[in-house]
């Protein structure tokens, strides 16, 4: 038992990284600078985790962590006479790692300001509050609007800019925000799981070539009956009743020239990620930073032709540098605990003797939790255990949903706790974790009807 948990725990800092070792790692694992990096990581994030009790923003100690690591690996490997080039070339593959998802946040937090900035998301509370929706409504209406745009748009997206909707409804009535928040970021990971390009996971295990597009589809059950579980149980603690909102008295906002060209150019900037991706074979984030240049030029356009735009350059100084600088660090710790060598268990949990697949693909929900579902997804890929397509399928949807069972679990989370501030925070998360862990569990359940005993999907 004790060595089942040691092979569980070490798994979790597990980080994939392909290609361009520039030889072979040596696994410095059970050296002091294994044990003590092991230890800083811990430490920070504890940091990042208690964020609201101790006031500090959760990028410090995230930062903070990152980099000393690497820089206590670099030292070592100085000390010790070993190969400097390994250092670097583990570096420079981990930051185009981080670069992938660090501008992808960049300009998807760009168009969510520039659209604020136009009065887009004060338009679409109008359109919701003024129908005389309440708090409880609108709950299940930003909740399917993410379920069913994630899907299109990605997780991380559809969470930022619902959770916009959200603050621009209230920014006080924590009642709402707090399970209004989660509801966006378990709907959104939900949502994206069935997906091909609905999450960065996703899209890796499809890219990959575990599943067709249509394999991933089949999820939807599954995706969708977890969801309705956790939302239901979430909605017990949403106030049912009506915003403060006087439509006599309140004027329509309405929308800067130009406001639906730039929707329109967001939409594209996403299909122009997933088609770089997917057929150009380029990063994600270079067709995300195709879409930032069409802004860019439009901004200029409307500046030509009423004398003014929406200054983008404004838009970018007001996006949440934290979330950024917190997915930096964050990669950056697991990345230098990969390169110390604890990815070497990894891949155990999946015999037979052990776990076996099914048990050690539900496991992954809950390693997605704790660290993030991306590097615990490369992982998962980079080990690649003998499976079968019924397994990949379930590794897909653990890691998208488990992903939600802690708030800084997934992308969505993390961008969701930069939108709100001070309201969305690890610890109001985990005052309601156990109905997403309820959801969870029936989502696994429904797999396991339909793939196991009655053979659909595979």
């Amino acid at each position: 038992m004790l060595k089942l948990l040691l092979v569980s725990f070490t798994s979790i800092f597990a980080f994939a990284s392909g290609g361009g070792d520039g030889g072979t790692i040596p696994d410095i694992t059970m050296t002091w600078v294994g044990f003590a990096a092991l230890f800083i990581f811990v430490v920070g994030y504890y940091f990042v985790a208690m964020e609201e009790h101790y006031h500090i923003d959760k990028a410090k100690p995230a930062l903070l962590t990152g980099t000393f690591i690497f820089m206590l690996i670099a030292f070592y490997y100085a000390m010790h006479g070993m190969n400097m080039d390994l250092v670097h070339t583990q570096a420079q593959h981990l930051i185009l790692e981080i670069a992938e998802i660090f501008f992808f946040l960049f300009v998807a937090m760009t168009y969510i300001e520039s659209m604020i900035h136009m009065g887009v998301f004060d338009n679409l509370k109008y359109s919701l509050v003024s129908k005389g929706y309440t708090y409880r409504q609108l709950f299940w209406v930003t909740g399917f609007l993410a379920f069913f745009i994630s899907p299109i748009a990605d997780n991380l997206t559809t969470a930022l800019i619902l959770s916009t909707v959200l603050i621009t409804i209230t920014k006080t009535k924590r009642s709402f925000l707090v399970p209004g928040a989660i509801n966006i970021v378990v709907a959104a990971n939900a949502g994206g799981a069935w997906s091909p390009f609905g999450d960065i996971t996703t899209l890796m295990a499809w890219t990959a070539g575990k599943g067709t597009f249509v394999d991933f589809l089949f999820l939807f059950p599954a995706s969708i009956i977890g969801y309705l579980v956790t939302a239901f149980l979430l909605a017990k603690v949403v106030p049912d009743e009506k915003p403060d909102f006087d439509v006599a008295n309140e004027r329509k906002p309405r929308l800067m020239a130009g406001a639906k060209v730039v929707m329109g150019l967001g939409i594209f900037t996403i299909f122009s990620a997933v088609m770089s991706h997917q057929f150009l074979h380029l990063p994600a984030m270079w067709g995300m930073m195709f879409g930032l240049s069409l802004l860019k030029m439009y901004d200029y356009r409307l500046k030509r032709l009423h004398g003014k735009g929406f200054e983008v350059f404004n838009s970018m100084a007001k996006i949440e540098n934290n979330t950024l600088m917190f997915f930096f660090g964050i990669l950056a710790a697991v990345g230098a605990l990969y390169f110390i060598g604890w990815l070497a268990l990894a891949s155990v949990v999946y015999d037979p003797s052990v776990l076996g697949p099914t048990w050690s693909n539900i496991g992954v929900g809950f390693l997605s939790a704790m660290i993030d579902n991306v590097p615990v997804m490369s992982a998962v890929l980079k080990a690649s255990p003998e499976m079968g397509l019924d397994q990949w399928m379930l590794v897909t949807l653990t890691a998208g949903v488990g992903g939600s069972m802690i708030s800084f679990g997934s992308a969505a989370g993390v961008g969701v706790m930069g939108k709100l501030p001070g309201i969305y925070t690890f610890g109001a998360h985990m005052k309601y974790s156990w109905m997403i862990l309820i959801g969870y569990i029936v989502s696994c359940a429904v797999w396991y009807v339909q793939y196991q005993m009655l053979g659909i999907g595979h």
